[in-house]
């Protein structure tokens, strides 16, 4: 009865409405799989695999966004590599040591490290690499994590020039990393794409065009073929691979699609291997019709709406955006409109190894107690019936996304009587309205970590952050991150982050809803696949077998 109460019959229709898309057709029956052992291998080895949204770019260093983050994966090959089930191992560097006090970082390079054009992978590639990535002149809305490298946050402030960032290649094979202090997260961090290497000759040649299909060079198993707009990205082999010889899939598919229904109609149809994700309404059908093709595993992120900081009505509002996350029943968000097992989340970190995850007192309240609190809230920050708060919320195309955020209207107007719009922009122009900070007020967002650990979560909404997009400044909390970074003991600095995160919750420039589970779809012959909690699946531990 309390969803009926909560959403109306048109809204609960919507979100909780039938099956669709086909899914009452009998499913399909594939027999056997991999021939008489059970690994026979396919003739044709192409993998097609559901992307999500059109990638902004593939310049590992000015790229955001977890579907450019999939391609460039396969693309590139940062210093550290993972295994499939995420364990960190060695990529373009066959080895390393590190220092007594933590604070330097020797790689030694592979003899027969490649890039997909034949030249040799050397250190001087990772020098200019990390070097370019801290250059304020490069745009990178990710160069902030390099925070813990020697110099770097004067050479992304533009104080210093980006050829004073403590990063050296000795030698070809020799690469050397100096921090500021000891970073436990630092190898994890390496496979980041804001920490890869890319090719000095090829970028300087043709400036930003490089990354184009025409120019672009990496150094990984893969290499850019073809990239038709909002359709497909085609990769295939890199022959100069270092391990190319236990490569086995020779070209990867990866296709921009936004709505989930057609992407699951396309899985059915044999179009596609892998999902992106699944349209969260035909679940239940997915769970009774598909259920061995239906992954879920851990994710290290968080689903979560923003509130622009720098702007009316939330600029100097605290309290009323607490207001605006009290009335919000996330259990219903992660089990009606959600429902794929994800944890609500009344806080921002999930849990990760050595962190004590922290919650705000409203998460041991009932809701009714969240509620009252959060009218008392809206009402001392002005606002009531007669005058009613009016915002817009901004989401990227997605019907999941429309579908959390009809259900947060409707919460939002049955328990403070506020009215919301929704509006929704492709990927790209979606960023960069957020970014702008000019015309959001309250928009959607996730994170994913980028290495598992609570800094990756902490770093987003310090003040010079570029990926900060609530503008969320206070000089507190940007100190506790300084004093974490610097903090050699390991339980001082959990302490430091703990108490930076309780201070924002406070603060509530942010509406966590739940914690992230990867959902998909995967054919039974896609052999290898391994579900991990950073969700980095690389082309090069799969194979297609016999069907």
């Amino acid at each position: 009865m309390r969803v009926k109460i909560l959403f109306g019959a048109g809204a609960l229709a919507l979100l909780l409405g039938g099956c669709g898309g086909g899914t009452e057709q009998t499913p399909v029956s594939y027999g056997p799989i991999g021939g008489e052992s059970g690994l026979e291998l396919a003739d044709e080895q192409v993998l097609h695999r559901g992307n999500g949204t059109e990638p902004q770019t593939l310049d590992p260093h000015r790229a955001e966004g977890v579907p450019s983050s999939n391609i460039l994966r396969d693309l590139f090959e940062g210093l550290v590599g993972e295994a499939p089930n995420g364990d960190l191992i060695p990529g373009a560097a066959e080895s390393w040591t590190i220092s007594e006090d933590g604070r330097t970082y020797t790689f030694i390079m592979r003899p027969d490290g490649r890039w997909s054009n034949g030249d040799p992978v050397t250190a001087f590639d990772f020098e200019y690499g990390l070097r370019r990535s801290a250059d304020p002149e490069t745009l990178s809305r990710y160069s902030s994590v390099l925070a813990p490298i020697r110099n770097a946050r004067k050479v992304i402030a533009g104080e210093l020039p980006p050829e004073e960032l403590g990063v050296e290649a000795v030698d070809e094979r020799t690469f050397v990393i100096h921090l500021n202090a000891p970073t436990p997260y630092m190898l994890g961090l390496l496979t980041h794409s804001t920490c890869y290497a890319v090719h000095r000759g090829v970028v300087e040649r043709h400036g930003s065009n490089w990354s184009r299909v025409e120019s672009h060079v990496g150094n990984g198993a893969y290499q850019l073929r073809d990239w038709v707009v909002q359709s497909h990205i085609h990769i295939e082999r890199n022959p100069h691979y270092w391990d190319n010889a236990n490569t086995t899939i020779n070209e990867v598919y990866y296709y921009a699609i936004e709505n989930q229904d057609a992407e699951l109609k396309r899985y059915r149809a044999d179009e596609l291997d892998i999902t992106d994700t699944i349209p969260q309404k035909q679940l239940k059908w997915i769970r009774a019709n598909l259920a061995e093709e239906f992954r879920v595993t851990p994710y290290l992120g968080t689903y979560y709406f923003g509130f622009n900081t720098t702007r009316p009505p939330f600029a100097d509002q605290p309290g009323l955006r607490r207001a605006l996350s009290l009335a919000v029943d996330r259990d219903i968000i992660a089990r009606v409109v959600s429902g794929a097992g994800e944890p609500v989340a009344y806080s921002w970190v999930p849990p990760v190894r050595g962190y004590a995850q922290q919650e705000p007192e409203e998460a041991g309240w009932t809701q009714e107690q969240r509620e009252a609190e959060a009218r008392r809230l809206y009402a001392e920050a002005g606002y009531s019936e007669e005058n009613p708060l009016t915002v817009e919320v901004l989401y990227n195309t997605s019907d999941n996304h429309k579908r959390i955020a009809i259900a947060l209207r409707s919460m939002w107007k049955e328990v403070l009587g506020m009215e919301a719009t929704l509006a929704n922009q492709e990927w790209k122009v979606f960023l960069e309205t957020r970014k702008s900070k000019l015309e959001t007020e309250i928009y959607r967002a996730g994170w994913i970590g980028d290495y598992e650990d609570a800094y990756t979560f902490a770093q987003l909404l310090e003040s010079a952050n570029e990926q900060n997009d609530s503008g969320y400044d206070n000089p507190r909390y940007d100190a506790l991150l300084a004093s974490a970074s610097a903090e050699p003991d390991v339980l001082r600095r959990a302490e430091h982050l703990q108490e930076a995160e309780r201070l924002m919750l406070a603060d509530q420039p942010i509406l966590p809803l739940y914690f992230y589970v990867t959902k998909r779809m995967v054919k039974p012959w896609v052999h290898g696949y391994e579900g991990n909690i950073m969700d980095h699946i690389y082309a090069r531990h799969l194979s297609i077998l016999k069907h």
